[in-house]
């Protein structure tokens, strides 16, 4: 499990770092981390679901029952490969969008730790400046 972890860990982090050095560049905010990284996580996300999830306890109905669920090391890694894909996933839609709407790549690159962080503060940051920067603030 802890080889998963790291594995996943550094898939996704590879990403975010093409996404740092190149947030408009499109075989970087497309074909890497926007689909072949999200990608493969997603594979191991299935994989890891399809193994450890029906034997576990718990579901969805409930914080309780969200918490049980949880406690099952490999339903647990599975929600983490779960944020790593869909945040490196946004980061990318964020670098596309931004690049589209002629976003500074500096105000871009400035959304990009946040959304790997804590995913939808990353997002409401680039809306805002997204959004600012549409009504034309600033480049």
């Amino acid at each position: 499990m802890e080889t998963l972890f790291s594995t996943a860990n550094l898939l996704a982090m590879s990403g975010w770092v093409a996404l740092l050095v190149a947030p408009r560049w499109r075989p970087a905010n497309w074909w890497y981390a926007g689909l072949a990284i999200p990608a493969l996580l997603a594979v191991g996300y299935t994989a890891l679901l399809a193994v450890h999830a029906p034997g576990a306890s718990g579901g969805f109905s409930s914080l309780a029952g969200v918490a049980r669920l949880f406690e099952t090391r490999g339903v647990l890694l599975a929600g983490w490969v779960h944020y790593l894909a869909f945040d490196l996933f946004l980061g990318a839609w964020m670098c596309r969008r931004g690049a589209a709407d002629g976003m500074n790549p500096w105000l871009l690159r400035l959304c990009l730790p946040p959304t790997f962080l804590a995913g939808p503060v990353g997002l409401l940051l680039f809306l805002a400046l997204r959004a600012a920067r549409l009504r034309g603030a600033w480049r």
